[in-house]
């Protein structure tokens, strides 16, 4: 009954018997962990919203996550780089760096190295970047398409 009683809350939580913040990803859903793992590229809508850049996920103890945009004929570049910290049912958490230059405008640079929430909304089928304004108080749509 105790070792019941000290399984319950990785149970709950989704972590493994012993898991302690920071030890690896945290995946409380399979369904989502698939569909990271299986990403069909990355979107800023300055760049394009039809022409998606590469997304890269490494499995391990921590999950790696790399993504890219670069704009066609142009100076427009978005970039992501970094850990994958939770994934749970239609969201993620990502603590990295997100990096934009020249775009929407050249001369434009915005980085930012924090904890980043990615969510589904609206049943649509990608994750979106939940902070919006992040930078500079323009409006950046960051979408990781599965």
């Amino acid at each position: 009954m105790r070792a019941l009683l000290l399984l319950a809350p990785a149970l709950l939580t989704g972590a493994a018997p012993g898991h302690a913040e920071g030890d690896g990803t945290r995946i409380a859903s399979q369904r989502d962990a698939q569909r990271l793992l299986a990403a069909q590229g990355v979107t800023l809508q300055w760049i394009d919203w039809s022409t998606r850049g590469t997304v890269r996920v490494v499995t391990g103890p921590v999950w790696h996550l790399s993504a890219a945009q670069a704009q066609a004929g142009g100076p427009g570049r978005l970039q992501l780089d970094g850990a994958v910290t939770e994934i749970g049912k239609g969201y993620f958490t990502f603590r990295g760096t997100i990096r934009m230059t020249d775009t929407p405008d050249s001369g434009r640079r915005c980085e930012a190295t924090k904890d980043w929430h990615f969510a589904i909304t609206q049943g649509r089928p990608y994750y979106r970047l939940r902070e919006f304004e992040w930078c500079d108080g323009l409006t950046d749509y960051i979408d990781i398409h599965f």
